[in-house]
Formats: C-alpha cells, sequence, structure tokens
C-alpha cells in the first residue's frame, strides 16, 4: 500500500509538475506575468517567491494551475497591462495553452526512449496453447511456437509490411491496434521446443480479428482472442517436501513426457489434466513418465485435494512449468528515439480512436480509467523495477496530454477552439456563451470522472 501511494504520488507529481510547467515557460516566453505556479488545489502548504512568480503546493494533488495576470480576473494597473495575458495576440495565447499538452507528449518521447536505451526485461513471445476452439486455436497457433513478426491485412492481397515482434508487449500491442481498426492480423510463426533453442520452420498464421467489435477492445482482448500466456515447459520445479510428488519420487528438473498416455503440449496443459483427475469429487492415481538426465522413467502419484479460493483442486504439490522465457529489449540512441517518437504518436492516435469509439457506442465505456486504476499500476510497476514505472509514467504521459486536447471547455482544448473561433471571426467568444460553455464543460468532466471511478472500483472489487 505505502509503493502504490509513493508511486502514485510521484506519477501525478511528475505530470503535473511537466504540464504546469510547459504553460509557464511559454507564458514567460511571450511576457506574460505569472503570479502563481502551483502544484494541487486548495490550501498552500508550502510556498516560495522566485522573481516575480510564487511556486506553491497545494493540499489536493490530482491536478495543478498558472494563475497569469488576466483583466478578466481583476484590475490590471495600466503600465503591466501589455503583460496581460488577454491582451496578447491570438497565436501567442494559443501557444501558451497548448504547450502544457505538448510538454507531456514531449516528456513521454524522452521517457520511451530512456526505457528503449537502458533496455527492459519482456516476456518472449513464445506461446502457450491457446484455448480450444478460440481464434487463436483456429488460426493454427500452436504451444511452443514464438511470433516473430505480424502485419495487419486490410484484403487479402493488401498487406503492410511485416513488424518484428521482439516481446509480448509488442504482440499485444499489434493485436489491440488491429482489432479495433477492424483488421486481420498476419502472424510469421516460428517453433521453438526449448529456452536454449532458436525459432525454426516458420510459417504465417491468420488471426481473423476483423470478427471483433470495437467493444471486445478491453483489458479482457487476449482471453477473447484465445491466448493463454506465454510457454512453459512441461517440467516438475520446485517439489514440496512430504507432499504427493516427492513422495512418488519426482524431483525438480523432471520433464514430462506423458500423463496419463497423453503428450502435455505445455505446462498450461499439464496442469489441467492434474485439475481434472477427479472422480465422484476424489483425485484419481496419475501415471507419468518423465525424462531424467536422458534417461525415461514412470512414476505414479495420488493428488491431494487443496481448497484455492473456496474450490476443492488436486494438486501434487509442486510447482509445474518452467519459468517463461525473457529477453531484455533494448534500441540504439537513434533507433530508440525513433521508436519513442512513434510509440508516443501511436498511443496518441489510438486514444483518440479509444474515445471516438466510445462516444459513438461501439467500444466499451469501461475501457475509461481513473486515479485508482492509475495508482494500482503505478504500484505494480514500481515494484517490478524503476524501467518498468518509466515506461508506465510514459504512457500516463500521453494520456494526459491527449485528454487536456480534447474539444472540452474546462481542457486546453476548449480554450484552443475559443482563440481559433476569435481567429477565424476576429472576435472572442462571448461571456455568455463562456459562461454556458464552461458549465457544459463541467458537466461533461464530471459524468467522464464518475464513469472512470466506477470502472476503477469495479475492476478492484471484480465487479466486471
Amino acid at each position: 500500500m505505502l509503493m502504490t501511494v509513493l508511486a502514485f504520488l510521484v506519477t501525478i507529481g511528475v505530470l503535473v509538475v511537466i504540464h504546469e510547467y510547459g504553460h509557464y515557460r511559454a507564458a514567460v516566453a511571450c511576457d506574460v506575468k505569472v503570479h502563481r505556479f502551483s502544484v494541487g488545489f486548495g490550501q498552500v502548504i508550502w510556498s516560495r517567491m522566485r522573481g516575480e512568480t510564487e511556486f506553491v503546493i497545494s493540499a489536493l494533488p490530482l491536478g495543478g494551475y498558472v494563475k497569469m495576470l488576466d483583466e478578466r480576473e481583476g484590475p490590471v494597473a495600466p503600465s503591466e497591462q501589455h503583460r496581460a495575458f488577454n491582451r496578447k495576440p491570438v497565436r501567442q495565447r494559443a501557444f501558451i495553452v497548448a504547450a502544457g499538452p505538448a510538454a507531456n507528449l514531449l516528456l513521454a518521447v524522452v521517457l520511451y526512449a530512456a526505457v528503449n536505451w537502458v533496455g527492459v526485461p519482456e516476456l518472449s513471445p513464445w506461446m502457450a496453447q491457446p484455448q480450444p476452439g478460440s481464434m487463436a486455436d483456429e488460426a493454427g497457433l500452436q504451444a511452443g511456437q514464438q511470433v516473430l513478426a505480424a502485419r495487419t491485412l486490410q484484403q487479402a492481397e493488401d498487406a503492410e509490411d511485416w513488424t518484428p515482434v521482439r516481446s509480448m508487449s509488442d504482440l499485444q500491442w499489434l493485436i489491440t491496434e488491429a482489432a479495433l481498426a477492424g483488421h486481420d492480423l498476419e502472424l510469421e510463426v516460428g517453433r521453438r521446443d526449448r529456452v536454449d533453442q532458436e525459432p525454426h520452420s516458420p510459417v504465417s498464421l491468420r488471426l481473423p480479428l476483423s470478427r471483433l467489435s470495437a467493444s471486445d477492445v478491453d483489458a479482457g482482448l487476449l482471453d477473447r482472442v484465445g491466448l493463454t500466456g506465454p510457454y512453459g515447459e512441461p517440467l516438475i520445479d520446485e517439489v514440496v517436501s512430504g507432499g504427493p510428488a516427492q513422495r512418488a519420487g519426482l524431483q525438480a528438473g523432471d520433464r514430462v513426457i506423458r500423463i496419463n498416455g497423453q503428450t502435455p503440449r505445455d505446462a498450461g496443459e499439464l496442469r489441467g489434466v492434474i485439475r481434472a483427475s477427479l472422480a465422484d469429487g476424489q483425485p484419481q492415481p496419475i501415471m507419468l513418465d518423465i525424462e531424467r538426465g536422458g534417461r525415461l522413467m514412470q512414476f505414479t502419484l495420488e493428488p491431494v485435494l487443496k481448497d484455492v479460493q473456496g474450490q476443492m483442486i488436486p494438486r501434487i504439490e509442486a510447482a509445474i512449468g518452467s519459468a517463461p522465457a525473457m529477453i531484455t529489449v533494448r534500441y540504439g540512441l537513434w533507433e530508440g528515439l525513433e521508436r519513442a517518437v512513434t510509440r508516443t504518436w501511436d498511443v496518441s492516435v489510438l486514444s483518440l480512436q479509444m474515445l471516438g469509439k466510445m462516444l459513438i457506442g461501439e467500444a466499451s465505456l469501461k475501457n475509461l480509467s481513473g486515479p485508482l486504476t492509475i495508482a494500482d499500476y503505478a504500484g505494480r510497476t514500481a515494484e517490478m523495477g524503476w524501467v518498468h514505472y518509466i515506461g508506465f509514467l510514459a504512457l500516463v504521459s500521453v494520456s494526459l496530454g491527449v485528454l487536456n486536447l480534447l474539444p472540452l471547455p474546462v481542457l486546453d482544448g476548449g480554450h484552443l477552439m475559443y482563440h481559433l473561433f476569435e481567429a477565424v471571426t476576429g472576435r472572442p467568444v462571448s461571456d455568455l456563451w463562456l459562461e454556458r460553455l464552461q458549465r457544459g464543460g463541467l458537466a461533461i468532466m464530471l459524468l467522464m470522472m464518475s464513469l472512470a471511478l466506477y470502472n476503477d472500483f469495479a475492476r478492484l472489487f471484480g465487479v466486471h
């Protein structure tokens, strides 16, 4: 809990500071006087004057603001009117407004680049056996195949260039993009029987993702496709002292060749056969053919029932399966920077597509997340290591930048719309319409925040 709270506060603090600093630096560059730079809202708990600007930290950390000299907020001395925000040309005011979201997007590029340069341990796209009857199963994907590359297909004869797939997260990203666009995804896969082997005998498979609707693109997308996770070799790992596996003579490192006469294709199938060894509510004996040190051996053991989340499950009291294969994904200086720019752009476009599809009802509103989900993932990634946390920070920074560019009156995008109207018509939006638009925008934001909080609670307490 402490890690989650600290990681969340750091996340919000960094993103708010960068966002407001973008506004601040643009205002200073345009010779607009800045009264206050605040991180947070409400009661001031720390302040310091630097030049003519008061820098403060306030009690409620969910946001911040830059207060500039403006005749609409109070009288301005004649000697300073030229430094008021409302007196500046439209292009300068638009530049100041846009600088906040731009700072968040620039931060995302820097953070993604840092992750690309340092390298991050990722799950290898070495696939487990898909769910029977699933899309991946129909496509012919099998346990032990590793995805090497992918490309989206709009028509059978119209194919984009292959994109290398280096990690499971690469594959998940490409599946998400293709499913949201309504395109099929062609995969190039190679066979890999052991962790120390290179993939061989590559073939092409086609995932018919065009069958899915945009509402299917959510946290359960990979389950809908039928992908069950990374491949685990059918091995016996750590053996519990005194358990059925140890009493039968099994040892860590034993490779299961057959179980009850069936050849398990991966660790998941091996666990499935053990869980299915029930008859009349009692576990039945299991026969195992084991490879140990190049020799074949046979064992018979009887599982015991264990309470797993309120359900009695047969267990042999040994860890099943090898650890998932990992790969450190790292790029050079220019390639890492180029990929950082591309990823920032792709995430921005995907976010806008998702928001647009949610707006017209094609995508599920469950995809909208709030501060509790951000806090949860901040804590999880922080526990995984600083590189994973930096990648998460980049993702949230993109989301914040895109969100603030939406044309809602209370956001930066809404103010940019005001300036666009003024640039086109030659006159500012009237005070009456400003008030109406602000109220409408505030109502929409409150509705979005309420829905996001509901989704947060639903995820945390398993309502969905």
